[in-house]
């Protein structure tokens, strides 16, 4: 067993995630990195260790009973990733707490109330659409902004039932959550923030009670044998209303990118040799739209994939990584190929916690990607694919915007 590696320190601007991931892979399956404030933890880059990681008991999720250093005060309130770990819901619970609460959401995401709200979804989409298109056509429109971020952001307030006026104060926290930027200031005021936020929101349902998944939640707390504390509620809601949306949205992005970037791609799938579910199966495969994602907990000590790992070692799998595998997709698993028959991944994840809005993302996403090219057939970057920032992030693997002429170069006189 490999004791003792050299610490990779993760870049907090993500300038390069898949240069990272390489450099990691160099070092076995499973590589020891440094968090910010040097906070040690280890990689999971390779296929296979992660799925026998994510399937694996001896891995807990829950940072208050197997992470030492947080138990026992070591990481501060202040620390930059701090929310991953305070956060109290299904993400950060195991067995029978996890079950429990994983029950009480999946009321929300069955395959009929997923198909009751597509004319909901359409709707927005158009509205989206035609706000796309209303201001100067030689205007350089942002589609991450306007397109991929508003759509989940509406369709998980509602679901959530968020009345308008609270909607930016309960969706930042989301957004600066996956910062790993954040100094030690920022970090404790977006918690502060974002727990505040939710609160009220909880507040407001317990008076205004409709149809949406707040009031079921707060209903579900009142009855017997729910057992759904107060913060599992706020945790709960931080979960669903930042990762349900955050996810959704850069694998949009990326999927837009991917057919304004490839010409020969935009006409196979005008042909039809091509589907959108191709696409968005490619992108998921190649542009994992999470990169490291916090935090298992090592419960024993025990050797994996060449390593020893240490009782209470918190471990991040890199999911962006792990769609790239070479043993899993050879020479060209860095390619972007929509036709590749093998597009296996684990981006939605694998095992109890494998993503709840699994369904509701697909179905999302193939209204939103057709739709907007049939809408705006000569759309075209207004920069080069290489010259778009990251996200500033080594937590999700994004683009921090896609700007976009929508009817054309030609058309905005460029």
């Amino acid at each position: 067993m490999t004791q003792n590696q050299c610490p990779y320190v993760l870049d907090p601007q993500g300038k390069d995630t898949h240069a990272e991931s390489a450099r990691l892979r160099e070092q076995g399956p499973i590589a020891r990195v440094e968090l910010p404030g040097g906070v040690l933890a280890w990689s999971v880059h390779d296929y296979e260790l992660a799925k026998k990681i994510l399937l694996d008991e001896r891995f807990s999720k829950n940072p208050r009973r197997s992470w030492p250093a947080y138990v026992n005060g070591e990481i501060p309130r202040d620390w930059p990733m701090i929310s991953w770990v305070v956060m109290d819901n299904m993400a950060t619970h195991d067995g029978e707490d996890h079950a429990r609460l994983r029950r009480l959401l999946l009321k929300a995401f069955t395959t009929g109330r997923v198909d009751a709200m597509v004319p909901r979804i359409r709707a927005i989409v158009d509205d989206l659409l035609d706000e796309l298109g209303a201001g100067d056509p030689d205007e350089v429109v942002d589609l991450k902004q306007r397109y991929c971020q508003a759509l989940p952001a509406r369709l998980m307030c509602e679901l959530f039932g968020v009345p308008d006026e609270a909607r930016d104060e309960v969706l930042r926290g989301g957004h600066v959550n996956v910062d790993t930027r954040l100094t030690p200031e920022e970090a404790e005021a977006n918690v502060d923030q974002w727990e505040q936020a939710i609160a009220d929101l909880v507040a407001y349902k317990h008076d205004h009670p409709g149809d949406d998944l707040t009031s079921a939640l707060i209903a579900a707390q009142e009855e017997d044998g729910s057992r759904l504390t107060d913060t599992e509620l706020i945790g709960t809601l931080h979960l669903m209303l930042g990762a349900g949306s955050e996810t959704m949205v850069n694998s949009l992005n990326y999927a837009i990118i991917a057919v304004l970037a490839d010409p020969v791609l935009r006409r196979q799938l005008a042909d039809g040799e091509v589907t959108w579910t191709d696409v968005m199966d490619e992108t998921l495969r190649v542009e994992c739209p999470v990169a490291h994602l916090p935090f298992r907990f090592a419960t024993e000590e025990f050797g994996l994939g060449g390593v020893t790992i240490a009782e209470g070692d918190a471990v991040l799998i890199d999911y962006a990584a792990i769609g790239r595998d070479p043993k899993l997709h050879g020479d060209t698993a860095d390619v972007f190929d929509a036709r590749r028959a093998d597009k296996t991944f684990l981006s939605f994840g694998h095992g109890v916690h494998y993503c709840l809005g699994v369904r509701l993302a697909t179905v999302a996403t193939l209204i939103m990607l057709p739709a907007l090219f049939e809408r705006y057939p000569a759309l075209e970057l207004a920069v080069e694919r290489d010259r778009l920032e990251p996200q500033g992030s080594f937590i999700m693997n994004g683009r921090k915007n896609c700007p976009a002429y929508l009817k054309g170069r030609a058309a905005a006189g460029v």
